[in-house]
């Protein structure tokens, strides 16, 4: 697995945002930075990637470019910090809700309570004198907002003094208008006819507690939408034992360098990437590939940093470290497409840039209204109103529709073996219609397996395979090789090869337990005129129809077997095929091999289009001939030679196995070897944008529909008004559906589903 290019990026966490109007005015002011290119800012990964030009920028100049807009930002740095500095966010969340509770609970107590129950009222009314419960109340509401929601006011005036006002504007203005006029009709109620001297101490209050609860909540669950990351941070140990001097000494990971030989014992992980050079021990990589079953690993095998030794004792040879891992790349990606943005997410980051001025006006216009032509008391009405729209109307639901998916999302696919490169990959597989294959090393196994064997002359299949590989065995050619697996696997003991001699371009002869034995083609037996029966010769070629080497074997003269060897294909091909007809998907295989081979191959699994004899420098074109036929497409292929296929298709799907060019053009990576992972990527695509489209509607339907509630569209009809407490619990509840919906991600079936 190759490590990302060098590239002129720049990764910063941004503290402070709350919602989608803060990510356009962060995207803005880093843009304006000279030597920047593009900057776009992910509101559920806190993150800021900024591509920078040529010339390059200043890391400090992002810095406070963003620190000047009234957000916090510093270098992002991959060791972890980030998940502590989350958690330390999810904490000091949950501080400043609870003390906000404690604070407002009597205030709400009071005031609520009293309306709900006349004989709290009264009690209430009989024992404290209201000038100074009122002063009580005055106190408390200060010390919520002034405390555990300062917050509002400080980032709320300081983004609107910067012309960007933002979610926290709203708050601030909202619970601060009616703390103001609450204040005043303490102090100086003389001002204020009788029939308006209300107090709005328990409004300012609550709306301060409820938002402080919905991002308590918010960050816990976007704390458990991002643990795929974690996960995959945590996978990495901490030391290792390193051989240093002749001696095993336990050294810090970042310690160890390439060909550094380290000891893994029994249920250690793996620290580095390596080769094994001592040992055999069954491996657990599920935490890489998706794969359940431990592997088998032994001297010359690849081991991955990050896996878990499950028996034996191993001792590997450090071939990456640090950033170079397999597992290191691996966050990388998912990082990358977390902080990603889909082409529908910058569309509601251009209409959340105009929402809260648009807000703040349609507030000003309901206090006006209700001040002009509300009834009495008109200041009273229209505060409620005024206040109530700048509560209800907060742009966090939208901010965080796209993203937080998007995390959930890709954080699952990797714990399943599947790595997008590219956040965009999402949205673009789900408008797939084709899925065209290649075939050597993707639908089939890359390596000739002997896939039938036919005795002759009195001859058992074991007799036959026996002596056949032990004349093999002492040659090298890729055959040779298939025959002597298949002998092994199927615990058959070779004889001594005699008098070895390799026919160049024919075959093969020796001598074996005092036979002598001839392998080769039909032509070399013909010409050492050894018959072949015409039953044998129709056998020949229905194996070389089914696209198989076919070789032959005479004994003494005489013809002794037939034998066939096949490129076999991948366990999973079939049902991978069929879960992607499931999916109302066409397949296409697109192969450099002979026109019999590739329509063997494609009957045989039930692909629907098959362009054969296709050159690697023709395979990008025939790629765009097929998406003008049938529509958006996806290649799935893992040589050098699929690199411009990769490139070309509208999503490239590399096998992980494959080379590091075919990896570094595609836009999703599989780290295991099942071909039906494409389907799963493809099904949680379809889930995912279906996830998308419901958190917006929630976010968009929302607003649209309690935004005119909150000005008072229903007080000619039902003569109520929407509190502003109501508008704040609903605010904050919005912004939790949103999170919660996403985390459905989590747990959602990928079984076939057309859409």
């Amino acid at each position: 697995m190759p490590a990302l290019p060098v590239s002129s990026t720049i990764d910063l966490e941004v503290g402070g945002m709350t919602c989608a109007s803060c990510v356009r005015r962060v995207e803005t002011a880093l843009s304006k930075v000279p030597g920047v290119a593009q900057a776009s800012v992910n509101l559920a990964t806190r993150q800021a990637h900024v591509t920078l030009t040529p010339e390059g920028a200043d890391p400090q100049a992002l810095v406070d470019a963003v620190e000047k807009r009234g957000y916090q930002a510093h270098l992002l740095h991959r060791d972890g910090a980030a998940d502590s500095a989350e958690e330390d966010e999810d904490a000091a969340a949950g501080r400043r809700f609870f003390l906000a509770l404690a604070l407002t609970l009597p205030v709400f107590l009071v005031e609520m309570g009293g309306h709900l129950i006349p004989a709290l009222h009264h009690a209430v009314q009989a024992r404290i004198d209201p000038r100074a419960l009122a002063w009580a109340q005055f106190a408390l509401a200060t010390a919520v907002l002034a405390g555990p929601g300062r917050a509002f006011f400080t980032r709320g005036f300081k983004a609107l003094r910067h012309l960007g006002p933002d979610m926290n504007t709203l708050v601030a203005l909202g619970a601060g208008s009616a703390w103001l006029y609450s204040t005043l009709v303490t102090a100086a109620p003389a001002l204020f006819p009788d029939e308006a001297r209300h107090l709005y101490f328990e409004a300012a209050a609550v709306v301060a507690t409820l938002i402080l609860l919905g991002r308590w909540l918010e960050a816990r669950a976007r704390g458990r939408a991002g643990s795929a990351i974690r996960h995959l941070i945590g996978l990495r140990p901490r030391t290792a034992w390193a051989r240093r001097g002749g001696d095993w000494a336990e050294l810090p990971i970042d310690a160890l360098a390439v060909g550094d030989e380290v000891r893994v014992r029994p249920g250690e992980k793996i620290p580095v990437d390596g080769m094994v050079v001592e040992g055999e021990s069954w491996v657990d990589e599920s935490m890489i590939t998706g794969e359940p079953m431990p592997v088998t690993r032994r001297v010359g095998d690849r081991l991955i940093g990050g896996t878990l030794n499950t028996r034996g004792s191993l001792v590997l040879r450090a071939t990456q470290v640090g950033a170079d891992t397999v597992l290191a790349h691996i966050i990388r990606l998912v990082e990358q497409a977390q902080g990603s943005k889909l082409p529908i997410q910058r569309l509601v980051d251009r209409v959340t840039g105009w929402f809260v001025p648009a807000v703040m006006a349609l507030a000003a216009l309901a206090f006006l209204g209700w001040l002009a032509w509300g009834p009495e008391p008109r200041l009273t009405h229209a505060l409620i109103a005024g206040v109530a729209v700048l509560i209800i109307a907060c742009p966090c639901a939208m901010g965080l529709a796209t993203p937080i998916s998007i995390m959930v999302a890709t954080g699952r696919a990797a714990g399943l073996g599947i790595v997008f490169r590219r956040g965009d990959a999402l949205q673009r597989l789900r408008n797939a219609r084709v899925v065209a294959f290649d075939k050597t090393g993707t639908l089939t196994l890359g390596r000739p397996a002997l896939s039938d064997v036919l005795p002759l002359a009195g001859l058992d299949h074991a007799g036959l395979l026996t002596a056949v590989a032990s004349v093999q065995s002492a040659s090298e050619h890729p055959i040779a090789h298939a025959l002597l697996e298949a002998a092994r696997a199927q615990g058959h003991t070779l004889a001594a090869v005699e008098q070895f001699a390799a026919l160049t371009g024919a075959g093969v002869q020796g001598r074996v337990a005092g036979h002598d034995w001839l392998l080769g083609n039909e032509a070399l037996m013909r010409s050492r005129d050894i018959p072949v029966e015409p039953a044998v010769a129709a056998r020949i070629r229905s194996l070389a129809a089914q696209g198989k080497t076919v070789f032959l074997a005479a004994r003494g003269g005489r013809l002794a077997g037939v034998l066939a060897v096949a490129d076999t294909l991948r366990p999973s091909a079939r049902e991978a095929i069929d879960r992607l007809h499931a999916l109302g998907l066409k397949t296409a295989l697109i192969t450099g091999d002979h026109e019999a081979t590739a329509h063997a191959v494609a009957r045989e699994l039930g692909i629907d289009i098959v362009h054969a004899q296709t050159l690697p420098e023709h395979k990008a074109a025939l790629l765009r001939d097929l998406r003008r036929e049938t529509g958006m497409l996806a290649f799935v292929g893992d040589g050098i030679n699929d690199a411009p296929a990769l490139a070309t298709a509208d999503v490239g799907i590399a096998i992980g196995q494959g080379t590091d060019v075919a990896i570094e053009s595609a836009d999703v990576v599989l780290m295991n070897e099942d071909l039906n992972s494409v389907a799963r990527a493809i099904a949680l695509s379809r889930l995912t944008l279906r996830n998308i489209g419901q958190n917006l509607f929630w976010a968009f339907a929302y607003n649209a529909a309690l935004i005119p509630v909150a000005a008072g569209a229903l007080y000619p009809f039902t003569g109520l008004q929407l509190s502003p407490m109501l508008g704040a619990g609903a605010m904050a509840l919005s912004s939790v559906f949103v999170v919660v919906n996403a985390l459905r991600l989590k747990w959602l079936p990928l079984e076939a589903r057309h859409g």
